[in-house]
């Protein structure tokens, strides 16, 4: 059978995905270890995990580019899940970082927006997880601002404001939340979790997939394996297993 006859015989597959957005956390998580590689690799033929990270962006950038990623005619009727993770920039201090730093209230609003956006696009609150920034480890952020030339743009209790404003919209929006901020810091020293004091080390990264799964799993739980496993395929007639045909 030739492939343009196959393609026209057999009903396309939808393939369902997972959506996460977010700045540099996210960006960086389909590196070896990374969040976003261990849940692509946990949900490989049942779901593709794609990653809309952006490096260096706060929630005003991000409720912008929002549409653009995602839409009813694209994505948004086979999306089963989607991660909002911002407020590591947006929480940089304004007198020296005032490029990325957003006030307090409109990170709150941003996200709100964001979540009325992927709801009036049909993704529903139960299918929309929000996740804190981590905590900061300020001597080691300290460190690495320094061999820039800058002075520490970051404190970890103005991230923790941030942390809570994020929490208390998805209470208010009714969406599941990961508070990185506080689970992290349960552990006295946090540092472990981080590889500069701002971003995730290996253990934060297999931390945040354990808090993260635990809110994914009744999304995806229940999606089917898609294609037959290669044993159930009859090669005698392959078509009747792979193209739905008797």
């Amino acid at each position: 059978m030739a492939l343009a006859e196959a393609g026209t015989r057999g009903r396309l597959l939808r393939w369902p995905r997972v959506v996460l957005f977010g700045d540099s956390i996210t960006e960086h998580c389909f590196q070896d270890q990374g969040w976003g590689a261990t849940l692509a690799n946990r949900l490989v033929r049942k779901c593709d995990v794609v990653n809309r990270g952006f490096s260096g962006y706060n929630t005003r950038w991000a409720k912008l580019i929002l549409p653009r990623l995602i839409s009813k005619s694209a994505g948004a009727e086979s999306t089963v899940a989607v991660t909002i993770f911002f407020g590591a920039n947006d929480s940089a201090l304004k007198d020296l970082n005032p490029k990325q730093h957003v006030p307090l209230e409109e990170y709150a609003a941003n996200l709100k927006s964001m979540v009325q956006y992927l709801k009036s696009v049909d993704i529903t609150e139960d299918r929309i997880i929000l996740i804190t920034p981590p905590p900061l480890q300020e001597s080691a952020w300290e460190k690495e601002c320094l061999a820039k030339g800058d002075k520490l743009n970051r404190r970890n209790s103005v991230t923790g404001e941030y942390a809570k404003a994020c929490v208390q919209v998805a209470r208010d929006c009714g969406t599941a939340v990961v508070d990185l901020w506080t689970l992290m810091q349960k552990n006295q020293d946090f540092s472990c979790y981080l590889s500069d004091g701002l971003h995730l080390s290996p253990e934060g990264n297999n931390f945040l997939t354990a808090q993260l799964w635990g809110c994914l799993e009744k999304q995806v739980s229940a999606l089917p394996f898609l294609l037959p496993y290669w044993r159930d395929v009859d090669a005698a007639s392959p078509e009747g297993s792979l193209l739905g045909e008797p």
